[in-house]
C-alpha cells in the first residue's frame, strides 16, 4: 500500500478551498500552510493566461527528511505516508533544508516541524483527506498507488502526468495532470516584489533576493502572480557555528602534529592554550547549535532518542569526542605526561578532520537546496579549519610570546590555507554549474547583491591582505605583528564568506 496524490491541473479554478480545509482540519495557525495554490501567469496582455498550482509534501517513498531528522520525529508509514511526531521534534530545521518542494514550516505555535500527513487521522478511520472533501471540481484525487483498481492507479499509469524535481531521486508520490512545466519548476520563474492583491511584504522574502529579482528572471515566460511566504530556515547562527567549529577543528588539528614534529615549542603555551581555545570554541559551537534550535529544551534528544542515518546526529558524537579529547589533553599537558601528549597530539588531526568535515554529509543531506551539494565542499571546510586554525595560533603566539620560528610555521600554514581556500571557492562560482538553481544562487553572489560583501569583505580583508601582511612581514623581519594584522583579517573574511554562503543558498526559492 502506498498512498499518493493526484492534482488535475486541467481541473483546478485556484478557489484555495484545500487550503482553508487543511487548515481548518488540522489546526494550522495563520502565516503557514499545509497546502497552498501557487498562481503563474504566462504570455502579454491581452493574451495571457493564469493558471493554478496546488503545492504540498509529496510523501516521498525515498524522503530526504525522514533520513536527515536527526530524532526520528520524521517517519514514514507502512501505508507510504510521510507522518510526523512533534512530541520528539528538536526545531532544528534541518527537514526544512532536505526538502526539495518546501512542504515543511514551523509551527509558531508548538515551535515543531509539521507539514501536510495526509490527514493520517482520517485515513486511520477509512475516510479521504479534507482537501479531497473539498474540492469542488474533484482536482484532487487520493488512493493507493497500489491499488490497480483504484482511480488514482488508473489515472497514473494511463495519463502522462508528472511530478516535481524528479532529479532529485526522492519518488515523490505527488502527480500532476495536465501541468505546464513552468508552474512545477520554481526556476524558471519570474518573482517580483508585487502579487495580485498586494505588495511583498518587507519580511516576506529576504532583502538580498528581492534585490536580486531583476537580475535574475526566469527563462521561461512565467511569472508568479501569487505565492505563500517561506522564509529562511537557518541564518547568522548557522554562519556562526560554521566559523567557531573551524576554530576550535583547526587549533587542535594543526596545534598536535606541529607539537609532535617540534615545529612548536613544547611549553604550556600550546600545550595548554591549544586545547583550551579548542574547548572555548567548542562550547560556542554547542551554544548556538541549542540556541537555534526552536526547541533548545529538547536538545538531548539528540543523544536519547538518535536516527542512525542523520549527520546531525554523528556530528553531536563527533563534537563528544572533540571536547573529550581536548579536555584530556588539557589534563594530561598540566599533569606533564609527556607519554600520553605525544599520543594526543597525533590524535587532534584525525578529531580535526572529522570534526570540521562532518558538515559536509550534513549540508549534504539538506537536498532542498542544490549549491549546498557541490563535491568540494568538504575541501572547502577543511581548508576553512587550517586558515582559522593557523590564525588563531597566530594570536595565541603574539599574546604569550611566540618565537620567531614558530611565527613562521603558522605565517606558512595561514597563506597556505588562504591560497588552497581561494582557489576552490573560484572554482565553485566560476566554473559550470549542475542546474538552474545552482547557477541562480552563484549569479546572486557573483554579480548580485552579495558581491559587494564577497569580494571587498570575503576577498579583501580574507584573503588578500592577510597575504600581503604575510609577505611583508617575512621580508621584513617582523613577521610577529604583520601575522597578527593577517590572522585577524582572515577570521573577518571567513565569518563574512559563511554569512553569505549559508544566506544565498536559501535565496532561490523552492516552491
Amino acid at each position: 500500500m502506498r498512498y499518493g496524490f493526484l492534482i488535475d491541473q486541467r481541473k483546478c479554478i485556484g478557489c484555495h478551498a484545500c487550503t482553508v480545509a487543511c487548515k481548518s482540519e488540522n489546526l494550522v495557525p495563520l502565516g503557514v500552510y499545509r497546502t497552498w495554490v501557487k498562481y503563474v501567469e504566462k504570455g502579454t496582455f491581452p493574451h495571457t493566461r493564469r493558471s493554478f498550482t496546488v503545492l504540498r509534501c509529496n510523501h516521498c517513498d525515498d524522503a530526504p527528511c525522514v533520513a536527515i531528522c536527526p530524532t526520528k520525529a520524521l517517519f514514514r508509514r507502512p501505508d507510504g505516508i510521510v507522518d510526523f511526531d512533534q512530541s520528539r521534534c528538536i526545531g532544528c530545521k534541518s527537514c526544512m533544508q532536505a526538502c526539495p518542494y518546501d512542504a515543511i514550516y514551523i509551527d509558531p505555535i508548538t515551535h515543531t516541524a509539521a507539514k501536510c500527513n495526509y490527514c493520517s487521522h482520517r485515513v486511520d478511520q477509512g475516510l479521504l483527506p479534507a482537501c479531497v472533501i473539498v474540492c469542488p471540481e474533484k482536482a484532487i484525487i487520493a488512493g493507493d498507488l497500489d491499488d490497480p483498481t483504484s482511480e488514482i492507479h488508473q489515472l497514473v499509469a494511463r495519463e502522462p502526468v508528472s511530478v516535481r524535481k524528479p532529479e532529485q531521486g526522492t519518488r515523490p508520490k505527488l502527480f500532476y495532470l495536465g501541468a505546464d512545466e513552468a508552474n512545477l519548476t520554481p526556476e524558471v520563474q519570474t518573482r517580483e516584489n508585487s502579487f495580485l492583491w498586494a505588495e511583498v511584504r518587507p519580511d516576506g522574502r529576504p532583502e538580498e533576493a528581492v534585490r536580486g529579482t531583476e537580475l535574475l528572471p526566469g527563462p521561461a515566460d512565467a511569472r508568479v502572480a501569487y505565492d505563500v511566504w517561506h522564509p529562511k530556515p537557518w541564518g547568522w547562527k548557522v554562519a556562526s557555528y560554521l566559523w567557531t567549529k573551524s576554530v576550535a577543528s583547526g587549533v587542535l588539528g594543526i596545534a598536535g602534529p606541529l607539537l609532535a614534529l617540534g615545529a612548536l615549542a613544547d611549553r604550556p603555551l600550546f600545550q595548554l592554550g591549544a586545547p583550551l581555545i579548542g574547548l572555548i570554541f567548542l562550547a560556542l559551537t554547542v551554544l548556538l547549535l541549542i540556541w537555534d534550535l526552536k526547541r533548545p529544551e529538547r536538545f538531548w534528544y539528540l543523544l536519547v532518542k538518535p536516527n542512525p542515518t542523520s549527520w546531525l546526529v554523528w556530528g553531536g558524537y563527533i563534537l563528544l569526542l572533540f571536547g573529550a579529547l581536548a579536555f584530556l589533553w588539557v589534563v594530561a599537558a598540566w599533569m606533564e605526561a609527556s607519554g600520553l601528549l605525544g599520543v594526543l597530539w597525533w590524535l587532534g588531526l584525525p578529531v580535526g578532520i572529522a570534526t570540521a568535515g562532518y558538515t559536509a554529509f550534513l549540508f549534504g543531506q539538506a537536498e532542498g537546496r542544490d549549491f549546498w551539494q557541490s563535491p568540494l565542499l568538504l575541501p572547502v571546510l577543511l581548508a576553512q579549519a587550517v586558515v582559522a586554525g593557523a590564525a588563531s595560533l597566530v594570536l595565541l603566539g603574539a599574546l604569550g610570546g611566540g618565537t620567531q620560528g614558530e611565527a613562521r610555521w603558522l605565517a606558512a600554514m595561514l597563506a597556505g590555507g588562504l591560497v588552497v581556500l581561494v582557489v576552490l571557492v573560484a572554482s565553485e562560482l566560476l566554473t559550470s554549474h549542475s542546474n538552474l538553481h545552482v547557477a541562480k544562487t552563484v549569479e546572486l553572489l557573483t554579480r548580485g547583491p552579495y558581491r559587494v560583501e564577497l569580494l571587498l569583505v570575503g576577498l579583501g580583508i580574507g584573503v588578500v591582505l592577510p597575504l600581503v601582511a604575510l609577505v611583508v612581514g617575512w621580508g621584513s623581519g617582523a613577521l610577529t605583528g604583520w601575522s597578527v594584522v593577517a590572522a585577524i583579517a582572515a577570521l573577518i573574511g571567513l565569518w563574512s564568506y559563511e554569512r553569505i554562503w549559508v544566506s544565498a543558498g536559501q535565496d532561490v526559492p523552492l516552491s
